[in-house]
């Protein structure tokens, strides 16, 4: 399922220039040295990658937990009716009810720090302003971190994550190199076009969920499968 984390990165990153293109825009990169600005921007989507390679770690984790227990096709099945629920729920519901609101004063110390770590040209401070971007609440990092959980695996669900990272990084690369690209239609178009996509994301968790016998598409349960293999001897 790495593909989709990918997918779903390249989706989200039209998503992020929208959210995360201001910071991006503002990095303090050396515009008059290009191998110096190219590196600078390599070091700040390494500091991103980061950020969602740890997340991943802790979700894999949480996920690997459920799947020792048993519940990796259930998993599987409730985080694709999430990714639906997210997309067809109005967005004024969720305001409504404020899911944030728990997590607002860690956001207002991130965004605190990325303010300060802005003023700095140093080539760490590009680390810093990509790590912490990492950490930042956007609506298509939640739909990764539930792929992640989904994976079963610590290592895989962090792989998962950084696959989702490297999604972002070539329209996150030319928001900073052409901070005035891609408006109008076509944005809106692209942007009308992600909540399709992660349905059709959601629903093929679920198909992997319910255990069908679909090579790589839905796999049978691990269990039946070492049950065939008993009878097999």
């Amino acid at each position: 399922m790495l593909w989709s984390a990918f997918i779903l990165g390249v989706l989200g990153s039209f998503h992020c220039v929208g959210m995360c293109g201001p910071i991006a825009f503002m990095l303090p990169v050396d515009r008059s040295n290009s191998v110096k600005k190219a590196s600078q921007i390599t070091i700040y989507h390494f500091g991103r990658l980061l950020a969602y390679s740890i997340i991943g770690l802790i979700f894999g984790f949480i996920g690997k937990s459920l799947y020792i227990f048993g519940f990796q096709q259930q998993l599987s099945i409730a985080i694709g009716i999430l990714m639906i629920l997210v997309v067809v729920i109005p967005q004024s519901t969720f305001n409504r009810y404020n899911f944030s609101k728990p997590i607002y004063r860690i956001i207002s110390r991130v965004k605190s720090a990325l303010g300060t770590a802005l003023k700095k040209k140093t080539m760490d401070t590009f680390l810093t302003i990509g790590f912490l971007n990492g950490f930042l609440p956007c609506g298509l990092v939640y739909m990764a971190i539930f792929g992640a959980m989904a994976v079963g695996s610590v290592a895989n669900g962090s792989l998962y994550m950084a696959v989702f990272g490297l999604g972002t990084v070539p329209l996150m690369t030319t928001a900073i190199y052409l901070s005035n690209f891609l408006k109008g239609k076509t944005r809106q178009r692209i942007q009308k076009a992600i909540p399709v996509f992660v349905v059709i994301i959601g629903a093929l968790f679920i198909l992997r969920g319910l255990g069908l016998g679909i090579p790589y598409l839905s796999p049978s349960p691990i269990y039946e499968m070492a049950s065939s293999n008993m009878n097999c001897h």
